[in-house]
């Protein structure tokens, strides 16, 4: 029996602690999106610049590269685990560079993935390279694939067009990368922005859908899942940024900031309001799709 390290009052926001490789095995529930921000396998001892200053990349040891067959076999596995727990006409996003985002590519196609986009998100505030031997690293890569060549997956078109001016959106996303706003319950070396996760839960989920993160970090998925009136199981090892997502989790339960973050977030063009969370409350109490633990 699973025991959720987290679960919140209105049971929309969940936590598990532990290695999702070990953990996705153990309930038997569907989700109706993925979004995946695996280790890099890029923690080999380079610099970079962080607030004017020199800093390491390292992450830690979970993000060190153990060799190319060994970080392939390791991005297989969990993908196969995470396409066991996918809904037939689910879609996965998965988040890299150049160092994993071929290795991914290569698991979600012999997985027999159907891969819809690789979407290039261009940072509008890189750091600088201060090596100035190559062309300054300005952008990662994001591969949307769904689970079924034959089953159509759910794109919120229409909405994405509107996001995008009235003009339909390319693959290729300018925002920016995290904000000094969005590290106010404490900082992960990898956190990825909400305007990010915020669009991409937009294009291919709806109201009270289920949301999976097999590495959660500290939870921007979920915090982007619930300002938006989705829900969310987020895994990982570490309790320090397990605290840090509960506490992420509580900051946005006070109305008038989830309303502030909404409102500074790129690409949102609604407002979480009484309503939206009837809508949510409908859907579950129709549907009964809950956690199983």
């Amino acid at each position: 029996m699973i025991h959720p390290f987290y679960k919140s009052e209105d049971r929309n926001f969940t936590l598990l602690k532990g290695d999702c490789i070990d953990l996705l095995s153990l309930f038997d529930f569907k989700f109706d999106m993925i979004f995946a921000d695996p280790p890099y396998h890029l923690s080999n001892n380079g610099i970079s610049v962080q607030s004017g200053k020199v800093v390491s990349v390292n992450k830690g040891t979970w993000d060190k590269s153990r060799g190319f067959e060994e970080d392939y076999l390791f991005d297989k596995k969990w993908i196969a685990l995470c396409r066991e727990k996918l809904k037939e006409n689910g879609t996965i996003w998965i988040s890299g560079t150049y160092h994993n985002i071929f290795s991914i590519a290569r698991c979600l196609t012999e997985l027999n993935f159907k891969i819809l986009n690789c979407i290039t998100w261009v940072k509008t505030n890189p750091p600088p390279n201060i090596s100035c031997r190559y062309f300054t690293y300005s952008a990662e890569y994001i591969l949307w694939a769904r689970k079924n060549e034959k089953v159509p997956h759910l794109f919120n078109y229409e909405l994405m067009k509107k996001i995008n001016g009235g003009t339909q959106m390319k693959d290729v996303w300018m925002l920016p990368a995290i904000a000094k706003w969005e590290k106010s319950c404490g900082k992960h070396p990898t956190q990825k922005p909400l305007g990010v996760l915020s669009r991409i839960i937009q294009a291919s989920t709806q109201p009270g859908n289920w949301i999976l993160d097999p590495f959660a970090g500290s939870s921007t998925t979920g915090i982007a899942a619930n300002l938006l009136g989705r829900r969310y199981l987020g895994i990982d090892l570490s309790e320090e940024y397990l605290q840090m997502s509960i506490r992420r989790k509580q900051e946005i339960d006070d109305p008038d900031k989830a309303r502030l973050y909404l409102q500074k977030t790129q690409g949102i063009h609604r407002i979480v309001n009484d309503d939206d969370q009837q809508v949510l409350h409908d859907i579950s109490a129709a549907y009964g799709t809950k956690l199983p633990f």
